[in-house]
């Protein structure tokens, strides 16, 4: 049997919502709707769950810093802090996965250009292979792009990003993402 894991990034309360010196991420009640549909499902298939929090977030303190408040946090998920844009540097996230002997991850949470990219990307050269949410991710505007095209840009460039044996796939919430398609495409 296939071993995977949900992995949810940075789904803070401050980061999504905002702040007085930073704006809330696109379209936040849609991202939270996505990503408490996926842990039913992840919950319903005995699929593990594991947020990883970053430090810089409410200065890694206080009600800002938790998982976000309108996430169903399973009583059971796992949860790592982080102090890079990398989830894999410096936390035990990379051991955890290998204990329990996955095989593929699916990814969400925020910011799409930072911690996403970089977790899909490092994923994939530790031997994973990922499927990235495409509706399950999201970011602020920049001053050079769009939030909808930041995320889209991702979307279209994480499809199909290889590290020759494992790679990553971008699907929608509303499709089997517990049932990896990766072996279509090798």
């Amino acid at each position: 049997m296939l071993k995977q894991v949900l992995l949810i990034i940075d789904a803070q309360q401050e980061l999504i919502d905002g702040n007085q010196n930073e704006p809330g991420i696109s379209a936040k009640e849609s991202l939270l709707a996505c990503i408490n549909k996926v842990i039913e499902k992840a919950v319903a298939s005995t699929i593990p769950i594991v947020f990883i929090r970053d430090l810089d977030v409410s200065e890694g303190e206080g009600p800002g810093f938790q998982i976000h408040s309108a996430i169903t946090l399973p009583e059971n998920a796992t949860i790592f802090d982080k102090k890079a844009t990398n989830v894999f540097y410096q936390t035990p996230l990379l051991d955890f996965l290998k204990q329990q002997e996955v095989q593929h991850i699916i990814i969400m949470g925020c910011k799409t250009e930072f911690c996403i990219d970089t977790a899909v990307r490092t994923a994939t050269v530790n031997e994973f292979d990922v499927t990235l949410v495409s509706d399950g991710h999201s970011t602020t505007t920049s001053i050079i792009l769009p939030a909808e095209k930041i995320i889209a840009h991702h979307n279209k460039t994480l499809h199909g990003f290889d590290n020759i044996d494992h790679f990553s796939l971008v699907r929608d919430s509303k499709e089997e993402l517990f049932s990896p398609i990766h072996n279509q495409y090798r």
